[in-house]
C-alpha cells in the first residue's frame, strides 16, 4: 500500500510540475461563451452570496438566544428534513414539468421566506421556533429546487462544456461562500441580524430577472406513462444498480454526514474554543469558502488533465486528515488556514462526485438520479447536524469533531485502496 500511495504521489507532483505550462484562463471560464449560462451565473452569484449572509446570520442569531449548540443542531435538522420528505419527488417534477418555471417558483417563495425573518427580526418578536419552522419551510422549498437546479444546467450550455460549467457553479458558490459570511458577521455586527435577512431577500431578484429573459430551447418533458411512483422506483433502482453512480453517491452521503458535519459547530467554536465573536465565526466561514472557491477553480482550469477518479481519492484521504489538526488548534490564523485546506478538498469531492454522476447519467434519467443525488446530500445534513450538535452538548465540541474524521478517513482509505475502479475514472 505505502508503495502505491508514493507512486500515486510522485506521479502527481509531476503533473502538477507541468501545470503551468497548460494554464489558460480562456479554458477556465470556457461555459461562460454560453448567454444563458452567463445570465445564470451572475444572477446566482448575487443571490447565493445573499443566501451565505442569511445563513451565517442565522446560524449566530440561534446560538445568541439559546447559547446551546444542540439548537443549532435542531436548526439543521429541520432545514434538512422536508429532503426526505419531497427531494425524490422533486426530481420527478423536474423532469415533467419546465425546470426555468420551477426555478423562477422556489427563488419568489425563498425570496418571501427571507423577508418574514427579517420582518421577524426587525420587530423583535423572533423566537427559536420562529426560525425552526422557516428553516423547515425554507427546506421544503429547497427540496424542489434542488433537482430542477442541478438539472437545468445542460439547458443552458452545451454537454462538452458540463464539467466546466459545473466547476464555475461551485465556483461561484463558493466565491459567496468566501464573502457572504464574513459580510454577514459584520454586518450583523454593526447593524443587526434583520439588514442580512432583508439584503438575501433582494438578492433573489437578481436571478429571477436572469430567468426570466434567457432564451432557451423548447423544454422537452419526459414522455412516459408510468405513475410518479414507477417513475420514481426507476431512477432508485437505475442508481443501486451501477456501480459507478452507487459509489459516488455514498461517497457524498459519508462527506456530508461525518465529513462536514463539523461546520455545525463553527459558531460556538467561535465563541468557545477562539474565544471570539460573531465576526469570528464569519472569518471561520469565509476560510472553507475561500478554499472551496480556490479548489473549484482548480478543478475549472485543469480538470482535462488528470484522473477525474485520481483526484477524488485525493480529496477524500486530505479532508479527513486536515479537519483532525484542526480540532486541536486553538490559533486563529493556522484555524483558518485548516478551514481553507478543509474548503479545497470538500469541493473536490463534491465537485468531481457530481461531474460524474452527470457523465454517467442518461437525460431522460437526469432528473431523478439529481434528485436521488440532492437528496444525499441535502437529506444527510439535518442528521450531520443533529447528532453533531447533540454530541457536542454532552462531550463539548472538539470530540465528535474527531470521532467524525475519524470515521471519514476509514471511508476514505476503503474506497481508494479496496476498489480500483475509482481510481480509474476519467
Amino acid at each position: 500500500m505505502e508503495q502505491e500511495i508514493n507512486g500515486t504521489s510522485e506521479q502527481l507532483l509531476a503533473r502538477i510540475l507541468s501545470l503551468r505550462k497548460k494554464f489558460s484562463w480562456k479554458q477556465t471560464f470556457h461555459a461562460l461563451k454560453y448567454p444563458n449560462y452567463r445570465l445564470w451565473f451572475v444572477g446566482q452569484l448575487v443571490s447565493v452570496l445573499g443566501s451565505w449572509m442569511q445563513m451565517t446570520a442565522q446560524s449566530f442569531l440561534v446560538y445568541d438566544l439559546t447559547h446551546s449548540p444542540a439548537y443549532l443542531g435542531y436548526v439543521g435538522f429541520a432545514a434538512g428534513l422536508p429532503t426526505w420528505i419531497f427531494m425524490l419527488y422533486g426530481g420527478v417534477v423536474a423532469d415533467r414539468i419546465p425546470r426555468r418555471k420551477i426555478l423562477i417558483i422556489t427563488q419568489t417563495l425563498l425570496m418571501v421566506l427571507a423577508f418574514v425573518l427579517a420582518l421577524f427580526v426587525f420587530f423583535k418578536v423572533i423566537q427559536p421556533w420562529h426560525i425552526i419552522i422557516l428553516a423547515f419551510l425554507t427546506g421544503t422549498v429547497n427540496a424542489f429546487d434542488a433537482p430542477a437546479r442541478q438539472a437545468f444546467v445542460l439547458e443552458m450550455i452545451e454537454p462538452e462544456a458540463l464539467t466546466n460549467a459545473i466547476a464555475l457553479n461551485s465556483a461561484m458558490f463558493n466565491t459567496a461562500q468566501a464573502l457572504g459570511p464574513a459580510a454577514g458577521g459584520l454586518i450583523y455586527a454593526s447593524l443587526g441580524p434583520a439588514w442580512c435577512f432583508t439584503i438575501n431577500g433582494v438578492s433573489f431578484i437578481a436571478v429571477i430577472i436572469a430567468l426570466a429573459i434567457m432564451k432557451l430551447k423548447p423544454f422537452e418533458p419526459c414522455q412516459t406513462e408510468n405513475s410518479i411512483l414507477q417513475d420514481l422506483k426507476e431512477g432508485i433502482s437505475y442508481v443501486i444498480h451501477h456501480h459507478v453512480i452507487r459509489i459516488l453517491i455514498l461517497t457524498v452521503a459519508i462527506t456530508t454526514l461525518f465529513g462536514r458535519a463539523f461546520i455545525t459547530l463553527l459558531p460556538a467554536w467561535a465563541v468557545q474554543v477562539l474565544h471570539g465573536d460573531a465576526r469570528t465565526n464569519g472569518f471561520l466561514q469565509t476560510a472553507v469558502g475561500l478554499g472551496a472557491l480556490f479548489g473549484a477553480l482548480l478543478i475549472a482550469s485543469f480538470s482535462q488533465h488528470f484522473s477525474r477518479g485520481k483526484l477524488l481519492a485525493l480529496g477524500t484521504l486530505l479532508f479527513p486528515l486536515v479537519v483532525t489538526i484542526f480540532a486541536f488548534s486553538k490559533f486563529l490564523p493556522f484555524s483558518l488556514f485548516l478551514l481553507f485546506l478543509s474548503g479545497l478538498a470538500t469541493i473536490m469531492i463534491y465537485n468531481l462526485c457530481n461531474a460524474l454522476v452527470q457523465i454517467h447519467t442518461p437525460e431522460k434519467m437526469r432528473g431523478r438520479v439529481m434528485s436521488i443525488y440532492s437528496f444525499v446530500f441535502f437529506g444527510f445534513m439535518p442528521f450531520a447536524a443533529l447528532w453533531i450538535g447533540q454530541s457536542a452538548n454532552l462531550l463539548g465540541v472538539r470530540i465528535p469533531v474527531l470521532v467524525s474524521s475519524g470515521i471519514f478517513l476509514s471511508y476514505a482509505v476503503i474506497i481508494t485502496f479496496a476498489d480500483r475502479r475509482i481510481l480509474k475514472l476519467k
